[in-house]
């Protein structure tokens, strides 16, 4: 079985990243991370990357006039890498229209609350103003505007009493090393198609098969 060829764009520590790196050592994964890349120099998650012998590259966004000249040398070093699927992890950079479209529906990306909730920063602090009994994390397909896009997978996550940003945060990231690799599976194996707004699972015909509830431990 030919594995999709997949890179991972990350800012920070990566963790995202070695929960896709676990499940892309499992015999029968359908995609095989070929490039991780950073726009911040020595970002954790580089090492995480080059532990397991995975090419990684810094493209400091600094050294750029403008988003277009860095995402210019970004698409170079996909296509030399023969990249067919990207996974943003992390990455703290937002993409122009002109590169998120050449790569529709070929870029996918993680954010920690239930999309459309809490689009954007201090997703966990919003969330417990408001007073909400759930939250969660989404894994979509990336569109211009930021945090859109159709939804492939989403995990609940409960608000407990008393809890702060960083207790409630550290849950949410529990969610997110579960939801990320079952969506790139899903995506790479041919498992989705985008419908619209919307994309449909291949013999998802249970709930259970693109939501996660992690506070039942079920998946």
């Amino acid at each position: 079985m030919a594995r999709l060829k997949t890179a991972v764009l990350l800012s920070g520590r990566g963790s995202n990243l070695q929960a896709l790196i676990d499940a892309a050592l499992e015999k029968e994964f359908p995609a095989k991370i070929v490039r991780v890349i950073s726009n911040v120099p020595g970002a954790s998650g580089l090492d995480r990357a080059e532990k397991v012998g995975i090419p990684t590259t810094t493209i400091d966004h600094r050294e750029f006039d403008g988003r277009e000249p860095f995402e210019a040398t970004l698409q170079t070093e996909l296509q030399n890498a023969g990249v067919e699927l990207v996974c943003l992890a992390g990455f703290m950079r937002l993409l122009t229209k002109s590169f998120v479209d050449r790569w529709h529906d070929r870029i996918i990306n993680i954010h920690p609350s239930l999309l459309p909730s809490y689009k954007g920063l201090h997703t966990h602090e919003r969330a417990l103003a408001d007073g909400v009994r759930f939250t969660g994390c989404t894994v979509h397909f990336l569109r211009a505007e930021m945090d859109t896009g159709p939804i492939i997978v989403q995990a609940a996550v409960s608000v407990h009493p008393g809890d702060d940003a960083d207790a409630l945060a550290a849950r949410v990231l529990m969610a997110e090393h579960r939801c990320y690799p079952l969506a790139l599976r899903l995506v790479a194996g041919g498992k989705t198609r985008v419908i619209g707004d919307r994309v449909e699972i291949e013999n998802a015909g249970a709930p259970n098969a693109v939501s996660l509830n992690p506070d039942d431990g079920k998946a």
